[in-house]
This record gives C-alpha cells, structure tokens and sequence, in this order.
C-alpha cells in the first residue's frame, strides 16, 4: 500500500535528520552558514518541523499546530537536544496523519491548498517528502563541511 510506503520514507529521512543534527560534534555549529550559505542546520531542521507539521500534522493528523515560517529562519541557538525532540515528536505526528490516510484519499487532493491551487494528495505528500530529503542532504552537506573546516 502506498500509505505505508510513505510512512517508510518520511520516518526514514526524519531518522537521519536526528542522525545529522547528533552528528554534530561542536552543538555552536549548528547555527553556522558558510559563505553563500545562508541557513545553518539548526534553522533548516526547524524549517522541515515546521513544514511537515503545518502541513502533515494539520492537513492530515488533525492537529492544531501553527506555524510561524519566518521564525523557523531567525531563530538560533536551540539546544541540540530539543531539536531532536522536535524531530522525534514530528515523526509521532507524521505517522499518526499517514496511519490515518486510506487508498481512497490518495486519488483525492490534499486537504489544505499549500501552493497557489488544490494539488492531489500523491503529488503533495511527495513533494513534502522532496522537499524533506532536499534540506537533509543541505544538512549533511553543511556539516561535513564545517567539521572538514574545523580540523
């Protein structure tokens, strides 16, 4: 069933988003950018929380989450532990919206308009899966970078 394949896939990444942001050996570098980087990894995690739960956790586990995108980008210094809390309470409420999800609603639209037009729930929780695994591999990216820089 695709719903369970989309639970395998957004819990995965959302593992190796925990995974980054513990890899990270000095917890100060989390909110580093580096030249024409301008989002450190502290920001893009909270970024990812905020989209899957303003989008997953409202759209389809019927929460009452709301997000306030702007501070995902401005705020800093969040401890590495609650970032990882974070994630792992996005990941109880992204499996608990798919658990939800039947075969039906995927031929159906999504129930919130995140883009300019109603989109189908495949398309959109693809693109949210997309949109997850982009900013990890920034995270990845960046983090490697700055533990190359560090050295």
């Amino acid at each position: 069933m695709l719903p369970d394949t989309f639970k395998i896939i957004f819990k995965r990444d959302l593992e190796q988003l925990k995974e980054e942001i513990n890899l990270f050996e000095k917890e100060p570098a989390i909110w580093v950018t580096a030249g024409d980087i301008k989002n450190s990894a502290g920001n893009l995690c909270l970024h990812i929380v905020g989209n899957l739960n303003a989008y997953i956790g409202v759209g389809l586990a019927k929460t009452n989450y709301i997000r306030n995108r702007d501070s995902e980008f401005l705020i800093k210094g969040v401890p590495k532990n609650t970032l990882i809390q974070q994630v792992e309470d996005t990941i109880k409420i992204v499996l608990s919206g798919l658990d939800q999800l039947t075969e039906k609603q995927l031929s159906g639209n999504f129930p919130l308009r995140i883009w300019d037009k109603p989109t189908g729930m495949e398309y959109t929780l693809i693109q949210l899966a997309c949109h997850l695994n982009y900013h990890l591999g920034q995270i990845n990216y960046l983090r490697r970078f700055l533990d190359r820089n560090e050295k």
